[in-house]
């Protein structure tokens, strides 16, 4: 039925005998697969399966081709200024693990800016990114005695009237546990640059901010308060141990919330000088070597957990003091890093000389002229900050609490 179509379509071939090649012929020549599809039909339409006709594909004219999709870069700034913050503080990476007042040594790597090339009006020192003069090269980054009252005064703007027993109750209930999951870990690089935007951000949807610290920033909480007060210009209502809560004020408007550009990745810490010297001042080589093998023997005063809270480890190396020479602190488990930067801590705020970091071990010596200190510079283990006046950036809290250095000391011990 098929051929007897394809014969009445064509009057010329009807005296012509059909023979296998004429069939396809007249097939190809009435299909229009072939010219719009490139169809190559499959062995079932073919009239004769087993000839060997070659069947020549249709070629198409050559399409036109898409170009590639290129996303668009982060690091491409053509046409775009560098961003402008008028924050009136150093930009670092970490504000609880660096001191401004100690000069490096030396410089890991160029002074990239780990804001990325061309997005901020600042320069990178290599240290810090100053807000002072953009055109400074030089390593310290001091800060212009002008900006500390420039933070003063914007801090008291925000912050307004000073909040009531009743309204730092209610804030301070609202951010236990059980009452919502919004926090910020606070970890072993401290406080940094990019966790101020972390903090605006809840601000967003809530007054105060449950802040968790753990690790080596711990030993040192008065200095985690003081910088968090003074970069991020809240107020802290509420302290228990490792947990804080952060107050924004009452003036603050999340709409006008100053621009905090961010870090692409963590730069390089520079060198500073060594920490342990070969002889200790005042020592000989032999009195060295023979204190750094005592220190080693001596019994271990407490064992520091993995990213656990060492507030109390301060007074318990100044309680120890009274009456043993070199005190020893098990650090097995923990980072070399970490260790190193607590007994820089302990250098700093005991105070007393570091002997040596072997076997995971942080051995310390008193010194010769040894006198403890008359009172404590540390915070109690919990606070509610009722007193309106307790002002951490504003005021030096210079107390102890006996009990609650006794209660972690027991719980370090447990640990």
């Amino acid at each position: 039925m098929f051929i007897c179509k394809i014969s009445r379509q064509n009057q010329k071939f009807r005296s012509l005998p059909l023979t296998p090649f004429l069939i396809h012929r007249l097939f190809l020549s009435t299909s229009r697969l072939q010219d719009h599809y490139s169809f190559t039909p499959p062995p079932s339409l073919n009239p004769n399966p087993n000839s060997k006709i070659r069947i020549e594909p249709h070629r198409n004219k050559k399409k036109r081709t898409k170009p590639l999709y290129k996303p668009p870069s982060s690091l491409d700034r053509t046409g775009l200024k560098p961003a402008h913050s008028d924050l009136p503080f150093n930009f670092r990476f970490s504000y609880t693990e660096s001191d401004p007042t100690v000069r490096p040594i030396g410089l890991r790597e160029p002074k990239y800016s780990p804001f990325g090339p061309g997005r901020l009006d600042r320069v990178w020192t290599g240290v810090c990114a100053p807000a002072v003069d953009p055109k400074v090269t030089s390593l310290e980054g001091n800060e212009d005695p002008k900006l500390e009252d420039k933070r003063k005064a914007m801090r008291e703007r925000i912050q307004g009237e000073p909040l009531t027993p009743a309204e730092r109750k209610i804030l301070v209930e609202k951010c236990q546990r059980h009452r919502t999951k919004r926090q910020i870990n606070l970890g072993r690089d401290g406080l940094t640059h990019n966790m101020l935007n972390d903090i605006h951000n809840h601000w967003k949807h809530a007054e105060a901010v449950r802040i968790k610290c753990l690790g080596v920033p711990t030993v040192d909480m008065k200095n985690i308060c003081t910088q968090l007060e003074d970069k991020t210009f809240g107020k802290i209502i509420h302290r228990h141990g490792g947990l804080l809560v952060l107050y924004r004020g009452r003036n603050y408007n999340p709409k006008h919330r100053p621009v905090i550009p961010l870090m692409l990745w963590k730069p390089q810490e520079p060198v500073y000088p060594r920490l342990i010297r070969t002889v200790i001042d005042g020592l000989s080589i032999e009195e060295t070597k023979e204190m750094r093998k005592r220190g080693l023997a001596v019994p271990v005063l407490t064992k520091l957990a993995k990213n656990g809270y060492y507030a109390s480890l301060v007074p318990m190396v100044q309680d120890a003091f009274l009456i043993e020479e070199l005190v020893r602190i098990d650090c097995q488990g923990l980072e070399r890093s970490d260790y190193k930067k607590i007994g820089c801590k302990l250098r700093d705020l005991v105070p007393c000389v570091v002997v040596t970091f072997e076997k995971e071990q942080i051995v310390v010596w008193r010194g010769k002229d040894y006198k403890p200190p008359e009172d404590g510079n540390f915070l109690t283990h919990r606070e509610m900050f009722d007193d309106s006046d307790n002002d951490l950036v504003s005021s030096t809290i210079t107390y102890r609490s006996s009990d609650s250095s006794d209660s972690d000391s027991d719980t370090n011990r447990d640990n």
